[in-house]
């Protein structure tokens, strides 16, 4: 193999049609949501009287009416065609954590050897591919094949495109025969609106209109990694698994720290100008790009967005960057680990809670009313994330995303809140009692003895925390870069609406002893933060000596592995929770925590598998070709020496191979639980026995017996 000219090929084997980029003026005017159905253009296509009824659906919760379904679908086939789009298809988000689709043209015979153009209500409102074909957990034999797709108009329709084609998408929830929840999107629909039952009767304490709703707002920072494609096909393990199971380091990886920030090539820029304008044609407002820590790895970031929309959105963003990339002769890597020894990825969660008035309730603000607020709210997500550590945990689990927690580059798996210095300030200060104002400057004052003053910025910033307070928001940084991102985003919800409403029975008691309410708050906070401030963590979450403290003193749980996790989601305390707000059944949980094991057992096997056959068929008999040249090549000191080392490394491999051979040959028992303890206990150790004597030969074969792609040249070939 002439790996000359790989990198050759891999390096300009590109070409950028010429194309004039749209203006500024043109981005926000003409191109931002050019393919989203937004109401706005809806109501200009159905009556006042129709467009009302929606609008009572979105925005008070109201039960759609069906009665407007055939006039809403007639508009929304009108404006598809008028983009162009020939067919229409229900889009949803099965538990697999990916999209589904299927697609139905508009064109419709009408019996004498002519075609209409056809859209129903019932069309939109309903369609029903096959439940069975999907990862039920038990909800749905295999002989059980009925399942429903149902319009979701909370989240816009938009327009996918093609080289030769668009489709029409309608954001859709999945459901069985029984009425279950097959999907994503349903129970994080139900957790939203469990936030908002659990936090409007607060608000009004705090002197809100009885009209207020409150939704959750996440804005999800992407990364991901780009290679050349000419180095993804020739990789067996990235086409089948999504990360390299071999590969030894480079002699320069990231130590450098040049990369970060740094420049971004031309290819790149121009991919990622490419894919922004999709982006922004779909109506998701990307705001940030860069580079990354790793070399080769970038970052782009969307401002706030409804929960909902934002989790929808972060699906499309995936595929469009995805999709972009191969023209650009680029494959965009999802994985959260696919190279050893630099940087993973991950998909930070900023997650916030705004009315639709569009006040953000994390805002620190100007009056003693909403800092009264502030705090209030700082607390109970202070109790819930204490209480439910491992439900968050569970949230991001997955054998992929286990490969980058805890390493020095994501947030450990022990789950901690960041406060910042100031805000940490304010709480002690409560716990003690002391009013005034501390040393720090910037502070807004509450206007009460009782409270002391809340801080504008919350002072730095904590990378090594989980879970982190960044002035209006809260950071879930543990959240994988290939995950979706509605479990944890439902997660989030459920949990700050049970600690919303505890805490709202309490300031309500207190209220109705005749207390004010800066001083019923300041005890409920006070009291709160003592309960949980063992949950608050400021220092380097990476040390020995955090997960000693964290442990022992403090009492905190370390869920390890995603086997560690995932047997939690089935407590009785976390079916209690989702049963109370009627997020997840009971069989909906169990359900979920048996994909959960299936998914990461078929994820270990299939990798697993991958390197035994690559090992077995490309890199041992690499070795034995060189081997042979070495027996060839005479008898020098530097020939015997060498052949000795190879020959070793070449035994260890075999070894290593066989005992893998066996691991991937013993499933461990019959139920996924079984399996996934199996694959986690043996068969990745086994795995990295036979990386390690893979690596070891790596950088002993002579280059031009070598059959795989190294990380020199995938991480740097730009």
């Amino acid at each position: 193999m002439n790996h000359d000219l790989d990198v050759t090929s891999a390096a300009r084997n590109w070409r950028v049609d010429a194309a004039a980029a749209p203006t500024p003026a043109q981005v926000v005017g003409e191109l931002f949501a050019r393919d989203v159905l937004t109401l706005e253009e809806l109501k200009a296509r159905i009556s006042k009287p129709e467009y009302g009824s929606l609008r009572a659906t979105l925005e008070r919760g109201e039960r759609l009416d069906p009665r407007i379904a055939d006039t809403v679908a007639l508009a929304m086939k009108t404006w598809a065609m008028e983009r162009g789009a020939t067919h229409y298809t229900h889009w949803f988000q099965p538990l697999t954590g990916a999209t589904a689709e299927k697609h139905d043209s508009f064109v419709s015979p009408n019996g004498d050897g002519l075609a209409i153009a056809t859209f129903s209500g019932k069309e939109l409102i309903q369609a029903e591919p096959d439940a069975s074909s999907f990862p039920s957990g038990g909800l749905r034999a295999t002989f059980e094949a009925r399942g429903y797709t149902a319009w979701d108009p909370s989240s816009p329709a938009f327009i996918i495109r093609h080289a030769n084609g668009a489709t029409l998408c309608i954001p859709a929830v999945f459901a069985s025969w029984t009425g279950e929840a097959l999907d994503l999107k349903t129970p994080l629909l139900r957790s939203m609106e469990a936030l908002n039952q659990a936090v409007t009767p607060v608000l009004r304490l705090f002197g809100a209109s009885a009209g207020t709703r409150v939704v959750s707002t996440v804005g999800a920072e992407q990364e991901y990694f780009l290679i050349a494609e000419e180095y993804f096909y020739r990789r067996p393990d990235l086409v089948t698994t999504g990360r390299t199971l071999f590969g030894t380091r480079p002699p320069r990886g990231q130590e450098l720290e040049d990369h970060y920030f740094g420049e971004i090539p031309d290819r790149v820029l121009s991919f990622m100008t490419d894919a922004e304008m999709q982006l922004y044609a779909l109506g998701i407002p990307v705001k940030t790009r860069h580079k990354e820590v790793a070399p080769g790895q970038f970052e782009i970031a969307p401002i706030f967005e409804t929960g909902n929309v934002a989790a929808d959105h972060q699906q499309l963003l995936m595929q469009v960057l995805r999709n972009t990339a191969r023209r650009y002769g680029l494959v965009c890597l999802m994985h959260e680990k696919p190279f050893a020894g630099v940087n993973g990825s991950g998909k930070h969660c900023n997650w916030s809670m705004g009315t639709d008035a569009g006040e953000n309730l994390f805002e620190p603000g100007d009056t003693p009313h909403e800092n009264l607020q502030f705090l209030f709210f700082c607390a109970a997500v202070l109790k819930a994330v204490d209480e439910h550590q491992d439900l968050l945990r569970v949230s991001v689990a997955g054998a992929s995303n286990d490969h980058r927690l805890g390493a020095n580059e994501a947030p450990p798996a022990i789950l901690s809140i960041f406060l910042g210095s100031e805000l940490s300030d304010i709480f002690s200060r409560l716990e003690s009692g002391q009013g005034g104002r501390g040393p720090e400057a910037g502070l807004l004052g509450l206007g009460s003895s009782v409270l002391p003053p809340i801080p504008r910025h919350a002072g730095d910033r904590n990378r090594t925390s989980p879970f982190a307070f960044t002035g209006n928001k809260f950071e879930f940084r543990a959240v994988g870069s290939s995950q979706s991102i509605s479990f944890p985003i439902t997660v989030l919800n459920t949990i700050v609406a049970d600690a919303v409403q505890t805490l709202t029975t309490e300031l309500e008691a207190r209220l109705s002893r005749g207390l004010a309410l800066d001083e019923a708050v300041g005890e409920i906070v006070r009291g709160t933060y003592s309960a949980h401030r063992r949950i608050v963590f400021g220092g380097d979450g990476y040390s020995a000596e955090w997960h000693r403290e964290a442990e022992e003193e403090r009492g905190l749980l370390n869920l390890r592995t995603s086997i560690d996790a995932i047997r939690h989601l089935n407590d009785e305390k976390n079916l209690r929770l989702f049963g109370r707000f009627g997020v997840l059944s009971e069989r909906e949980l169990a359900a979920r925590q048996e994909i959960l094991y299936d998914i990461y057992f078929k994820t270990v096997n299939i990798e697993g598998e991958t390197t035994e056959a690559v090992a077995q068929t490309m890199i041992l008999p690499a070795a034995v070709d060189y081997l042979v040249d070495l027996g060839q090549a005479g008898g020098s000191r530097a020939v015997r020496s060498t052949l000795a080392e190879v020959e070793a490394a070449a035994d260890e491999l075999y070894g290593a191979l066989q005992l893998l051979r066996e691991q991937n040959r013993a499933l461990g028992g019959d139920e996924a639980h079984e399996k996934a303890h199996h694959v986690r206990d043996h068969v990745l150790p086994a795995m990295d026995g036979v990386r390690q004597a893979a690596d070891r030969l790596e950088k002993l074969v002579a280059d031009r017996h070598w059959p795989l792609p190294t990380y020199r040249q995938m991480l740097f070939v730009k």
